[in-house]
């Protein structure tokens, strides 16, 4: 198993450097455009879908992004559109969470999939718009939730007593939360002082929410996106408990699927974006 971890990790590694250095963000995109299909495919499975359904509907999204690149609108900022799809995240948590699994299980199928088909959608766009700004903001937003992880896990690991949501994800606690918005806040610091000594060609993350929002809003947008990132972890987790799955699939050996790698990444990149758009980029 981690020997086809680490191959996997290496593949992945070696198909996304080339596209983060090159001159154009279209090779970033297509890359991510990747993961979002293969995401829809694994979303339309976990819904019920089954071989060629799951294959027409990750096909929707292919079109929507090829749409989007042919009208030379992908790395277009859709402003406070990325606000309210953070809210609709955080409304999405404020409901479905309490009810566990089965409050997903409840929804009519078409609005699972049409909420699937927005979320693959949105997260490759805001992958590509944030290429788009800079390999430095894309990095720090990215960087966020790898922080977060690793932070959660030795925080919960040496302190975590209380569950945090026990019939979606047993091993989550408070403590591991706590200990990750920590460990973040110390990589926004670190990550503002290189800045500062560094020119790293496009401001990350930290840096924008600092200048347009200043202490107070960096420490209050740093802990927004923990806790989304938390968010897109339970709501995946949520969703394969639905159907009695351990992974979204088998396409990354060693990984599980897709959306297991990325699923904390689906809420935090939208609301990346909107601090952007809400900070008068």
């Amino acid at each position: 198993m981690l020997r086809q971890r680490v191959i996997t990790a290496v593949v992945l590694v070696a198909l996304l450097l080339p596209t983060l250095v090159a001159d154009s963000s279209l090779p970033f995109s297509l890359f991510a455009l990747a993961l979002a299909v293969a995401g829809a495919w694994e979303w339309g499975r976990l819904n019920s879908l089954k071989h060629v359904s799951a294959l027409a509907y990750a096909a929707l999204v292919l079109a929507g992004a090829v749409a989007t690149l042919v009208f030379d609108g992908a790395l277009a900022q859709p402003g406070v559109g990325w606000a309210w799809l953070t809210v609709v995240w955080v409304m999405l948590c404020l409901v479905l969470m309490p009810q566990g699994p089965q409050g997903w299980g409840r929804l009519p199928a078409v609005l699972r999939l049409l909420l699937g088909l927005v979320v693959m959608y949105s997260t490759w766009l805001a992958l590509t718009a944030a290429r788009g700004v800079g390999v430095n903001f894309l990095l720090s937003v990215m960087c966020i939730v790898w922080a977060s992880d690793v932070s959660a896990y030795f925080a919960g690991h040496r302190w975590g007593r209380r569950k945090l949501a026990p019939t979606i994800s047993p091993g989550k606690t408070w403590e591991g939360v706590a200990g990750a918005c920590v460990g973040v806040l110390v990589l926004a610091l670190g990550w503002m002082l290189v800045e500062h000594q560094v020119n790293l060609g496009s401001p990350s993350i930290f840096a924008r929410a600092l200048k347009d929002f200043g202490v107070p809003g960096l420490l209050f947008i740093v802990t927004a996106l923990v806790a989304l990132g938390v968010v897109g972890d339970l709501f995946e987790s949520m969703i394969k408990r639905v159907v009695g799955a351990k992974d979204s699939s088998r396409l990354l050996p060693g990984h599980g699927g897709v959306l297991d790698r990325v699923d904390a990444l689906l809420p935090v990149l939208p609301a990346a974006m909107a601090v952007l758009a809400l900070g008068g980029r």
